[in-house]
């Protein structure tokens, strides 16, 4: 098929997501409307509703519900009740000059508060929480559904005429808060909503490439697809809901890139429209040696640089079978054993993925409660596994497998697999076990929504590492904040990991931790608390030679990070492609090194360090580098011109005034101010 609109293309797609979104997206929480954990009648039996998932469909969930009880110490009846829709918004910052541009040429926006909220954060435990107690101070103050290339262009030379922000949106499936609205005083922000820019544009079967606007979703994309027989194979957690071009922008990797590879593997072209035109290799070929490859430059950069709007993309063809398997293991020990083996031979199938214990424990709890047979079969599978095999049920972990291919090919790596699996002692342990293990990633993500209804903090966070520093990173961290929460009187306490994604040289490794916020704290705010406890998590990965992140990107919630990662020597790289892509800082999301905007133009720096690791209020007052630290962290106040500045009495109109009453909020921090310089340099001495 040729890539010509007489063969019907471009194709429009009804986009998933719809542009009322909070029509079928949850407001207060991960996912559909329709699909949660629910508690029923008097008894508080607990099921998931909707018919979307495999666990859904009326099943009960009472035994998932009695393990959170006794596990973490709670009571159903003491659920929290549900947050209200809010009907009050912050008053949007208006630009009428922009205002005016968008109606001349016909782009549809809105400034209902609901439209703005739902495009103002992502899915960190922080997002939520600030939705759901409305204590967000910033939200979109317009956003805008652009429905083209072309009108995309013309609200980015819009914003630049009138000195408007934009923050490019997609399905708002960010947990790095790159998509949260930064909080910029005196500008009006826009949320550029892509999802209704969703149309596959051609699609050439010679070549195996399709061309596609890059706010379709993960979902729409293999649906459309499908149709002609072929697959994409990028199937993140989030595919239901994130976008082509918010993969693209956060360097994302999917559960089967074993067979597809991560989206830089996957897309060959990219457009983008910057602050000074559009980046796009004019070239389509599987590889050209022509100097740096400028679709990296927007590989990773988390909407600071311009707005993708197309991208060329591989296919292939769908499977002809896909089948699933898992694999019981003494230990997790042995199970990352088997996993380097597989490794070291290249034999890793489409997806294959450890669950440590405790992960298993979960899923175990998560099985719908069963009939009378059902709870047969249990009792002999835990009989078989502890008293014949010997294996000790609160410490084996589980593989689960798919493959993919023809039925030949899919046989005979099977074959291989288990032969391999045998030798380190496993069971095969059914394709239904591995089944279900891949598809309850998807529900994985409610569960976090339903705990937090109990005051249980739960979140997740991830990382990619060499395979000889595996086992002692996840020792180390499970230690870490193990240690932190029993300091802090935390013993509800859940630390779990599972190794997601197999290299040649290394991993992905995830944690999940969960706990629940223990009433002696007092007036302690529960998920400061956690993001705390989180934070010191990363500072051990990190110690612990793992990386800053694989796939969810940094955003603004690791940014105080990236220098640590990439040098110093990077972070200046980064920032002059900012400066010449987007001089006029439109794309001000404020992910990866905090770009400073261009209106503010004196600033301060101060050099601090911290006295003490924890502050009375259970964490720390300001965020600096790591606590470790050899050398004072270098902090930059940026001041507002004189016409800008806050009117409130409590801000002086002074910069040596202001300066004054920083310093003295950073010593009541408990940070040690070392030294200020009001040049824009390093400070020294």
């Amino acid at each position: 098929m040729s890539s010509s609109s007489s063969n019907g293309f471009p194709r429009q797609i009804t986009p998933s997501i719809p542009i009322r979104r909070q029509d079928v997206i949850r407001w207060d929480g991960w996912g559909y409307k329709d699909s949660r954990f629910e508690l029923v009648g008097k008894e508080d039996s607990l099921r998931f509703s909707g018919k979307r998932y495999p666990i859904a469909g009326g099943a009960w969930l009472n035994g998932f519900k009695t393990w959170v009880e006794e596990y973490f110490g709670v009571k159903a009846s003491e659920r929290a009740p549900e947050a209200r829709m809010p009907v009050e918004f912050p008053d949007p910052v208006r630009s009428e000059g922009f205002l005016r541009g968008l109606e001349d040429r016909g782009v549809r926006h809105s400034e209902d508060g609901m439209d703005r909220l739902m495009r103002s954060h992502g899915q960190t435990l922080e997002d939520i929480e600030r939705v759901r107690g409305s204590s967000y101070t910033k939200i979109p103050d317009v956003v805008v559904w652009p429905s083209g290339h072309d009108q995309v262009m013309e609200v980015v030379q819009l914003a630049q005429e009138f000195e408007v922000a934009i923050i490019p949106v997609g399905g708002n499936s960010s947990v790095s808060e790159a998509v949260t609205t930064p909080n910029i005083v005196g500008r009006t922000i826009v949320s550029l909503d892509m999802t209704q820019m969703n149309r596959l544009l051609w699609l050439n079967v010679d070549n195996m490439t399709a061309c596609f606007e890059a706010g379709v979703t993960g979902q729409d994309i293999e649906r459309e697809l499908a149709k002609e027989g072929l697959t994409l194979g990028h199937e993140p957690d989030s595919y239901e809901f994130s976008t082509l071009g918010g993969w693209i922008a956060t360097r994302a990797s999917g559960m089967k890139k074993n067979t597809y590879g991560n989206i830089e593997d996957l897309v060959v072209r990219i457009k983008m429209v910057t602050g000074v035109g559009v980046l796009e290799k004019q070239i389509l070929a599987p590889r050209v040696s022509c100097g740096p490859d400028l679709n990296h430059v927007i590989f990773g950069s988390e909407g600071t640089l311009g707005v993708i709007t197309e991208a060329v993309i591989k296919v292939r063809s769908l499977p002809e079978v896909r089948r699933y398997g898992s694999l019981v293991f003494r230990d997790f020990d042995t199970g990352v054993g088997f996993l380097r083996e597989i490794a070291a031979k290249r034999l890793q199938p489409a997806s294959i993925r450890l669950m440590d214990n405790m992960q298993f424990q979960l899923g175990q709890h998560l099985q719908p409660d069963g009939t009378w047979f059902n709870n047969i079969v249990k009792s002999v599978t835990k009989t078989y596994l502890s008293t014949i095999r010997r294996f000790k049920l609160d410490s084996v972990a589980v593989v689960t497998l798919m493959f993919e291919g023809t039925s030949e090919e899919v046989k005979a790596h099977e074959k291989k697999i288990y032969e391999v699996a045998s030798t380190h002692g496993a069971i095969n342990g059914g394709s239904k076990g591995g089944e279900k293990g891949y598809t309850m990633t998807f529900v994985i993500a409610y569960i976090r929504d339903f705990a937090m209804e109990f005051n249980i903090m739960a979140e997740s966070f991830e990382t990619s590492l060499p395979w000889d520093k595996c086992l002692t990173l996840c020792r180390n961290v499970k230690s870490r904040v193990t240690e932190d929460c029993h300091q802090r009187g935390i013993t509800r306490l859940m630390i779990a990991c599972r190794v997601t994604q197999v290299y040649d040289d290394g991993c992905c490794v995830y944690f999940y931790l969960a706990y629940k916020h223990p009433e002696h704290l007092g007036d302690t705010i529960p998920v400061q608390l956690f993001k705390t406890v989180e934070d010191r998590a990363r500072d051990e990965i990190l110690a612990s030679g793992g990386t800053l992140s694989h796939h969810h990107g940094v955003g603004k919630v690791r940014s105080r990070w990236y220098s640590q990662s990439v040098s110093t020597t990077g972070v200046t790289v980064l920032q002059a492609v900012k400066r010449a892509l987007d001089p006029k800082n439109t794309f001000a999301a404020g992910n990866l090194v905090g770009e400073e905007p261009k209106y503010i133009q004196n600033s301060v720096f101060v050099a601090v360090e911290e006295e003490d690791e924890t502050h009375e209020s259970g964490g720390p007052g300001l965020r600096g580098g790591r606590q470790d630290r050899e050398e004072p962290s270098l902090w930059r106040i940026w001041f507002i011109p004189k016409e800008e500045e806050d009117e409130s009495p409590n801000v002086k109109s002074s910069t040596q005034e202001l300066l004054l009453q920083v310093i003295e909020m950073m010593e009541e921090a408990h940070f040690k101010v070392s030294g200020v310089s009001l040049e824009d340099r390093k400070y020294e001495g």
